[in-house]
C-alpha cells in the first residue's frame, strides 16, 4: 500500500449515517480524521474509532470556521501540509486511454501530493469533479489556476500580504473565494484531470449545509457574495435552472509553476501500482 504523505481530515455534520467520504476510504484503506462538533460527538462514536475523531471548540458556526480551525490545527501539529476532503464523496476515478475507472487504492492521493510537492508556488492542490472531465474530449492531466473544490491539498504557515495567516474567509463559497485570493497573490492552483471525485451534488444529501441553499434567491444570495468579493472577474449567472457564480480565470493565465530548486524527475513511468483488475 502506497502511504499518503500529509494528514487527510474530513470536516462533517450531520452526516453520520451516510460517511460517503469516510466509507472511500476505509475500502482504499487510507488514514484519515473525522472533525465534528462536539454536540454531535456521540452519533460519530457509534461508527469511528476515538484516535479517528477530532472534536472543534465551537457549535453552529458555519464549515468556514470549521476548516479555518483544521488550518491552525495542523500548522499547530508541523504539518508541511494537509487535506480537507468534503463528507459527501463516493469514489475516486482515474481517467486514462479514454477510459473512466475507479480507483480503490491510495495511489490518487500520493500522485496529487507529489506532484504538488514539485513546485513552490503552490497554494492549493486536488482533483477535478467527474462529471467536468468527459472521457471522450481531449483534455489535459491537470489544469493551473482554475477552481478546486472539495478535495484541497493546502500549504500551511501560508500568508497575506500583510503578514497575517490565510484562512478561509466567507460564510458560503469560502473554497473559491480561497482560490481566487491565492491566485491574486501570484501563487498557482493545480486541478487533476486525470484523476477526479464523483461527489454528490449540491443539496442531495442530508446534513452540511443543505438547507442553506432550498431555495432560488438563497442561492442566488450565496453566489452574489462571490460577485461582491471579487467584482473584477466574478458575477452571477442563471444557467442549468438555477442561480450560479462564474468566474473568469482567464487573467491568472500569467502565474507560472516555479520547480522547486535542485528538483530531478525520473525519466520513467511511475503507474505507483495501480493494475486494471476486471470487476468481478
Amino acid at each position: 500500500m502506497i502511504k499518503n504523505k500529509y494528514p487527510i481530515f474530513i470536516p462533517s455534520k450531520g452526516r453520520h449515517e451516510s460517511r460517503h467520504t469516510m466509507k472511500m476510504f476505509d475500502r482504499m484503506r487510507i488514514d484519515y480524521t473525522v472533525v465534528v462538533e462536539p454536540q454531535e460527538l456521540k452519533k460519530y462514536q457509534r461508527f469511528f474509532k476515538p484516535e479517528q475523531l477530532l472534536v472543534t471548540p465551537h457549535s453552529d458556526k458555519g464549515l468556514t470556521v470549521t476548516r479555518n480551525w483544521i488550518w491552525d490545527y495542523a500548522e499547530a501539529q508541523g504539518f508541511e501540509k494537509f487535506w480537507t476532503f468534503d463528507d459527501n464523496i463516493f469514489d475516486i476515478w482515474r481517467l486514462n486511454k479514454n477510459l473512466n475507472i475507479k480507483v480503490d487504492s491510495n495511489a490518487a492521493v500520493r500522485v496529487v501530493e507529489d506532484f504538488s510537492d514539485r513546485f513552490k508556488n503552490v497554494g492549493v492542490t486536488g482533483m477535478n469533479y467527474f462529471m467536468f472531465v468527459p472521457r471522450k474530449q481531449k483534455i489535459p492531466p491537470y489544469t493551473v489556476n482554475s477552481r478546486v473544490y472539495s478535495n484541497m491539498l493546502l500549504k500551511c504557515n501560508q500568508k497575506n500580504p500583510d503578514g497575517t495567516p490565510f484562512r478561509n474567509n466567507l460564510y458560503y463559497n469560502d473554497d473559491t473565494d480561497l482560490n481566487i485570493r491565492i491566485l491574486k497573490m501570484g501563487l498557482c492552483t493545480i486541478q487533476f484531470n486525470i484523476f477526479q471525485i464523483h461527489k454528490a451534488p449540491t443539496m442531495t444529501v442530508k446534513g452540511g449545509l443543505t438547507t442553506n441553499y432550498e431555495t432560488m434567491e438563497s442561492r442566488k444570495a450565496v453566489s452574489q457574495l462571490i460577485a461582491d468579493a471579487h467584482p473584477d472577474i466574478a458575477k452571477v449567472v442563471w444557467k442549468f435552472n438555477r442561480w450560479h457564480h462564474e468566474v473568469n480565470y482567464t487573467r491568472f493565465k500569467k502565474n507560472r509553476l516555479i520547480k522547486k530548486t535542485g528538483l530531478i524527475i525520473p525519466d520513467i513511468v511511475n503507474e505507483y501500482g495501480l493494475i486494471l483488475k476486471e470487476k468481478q
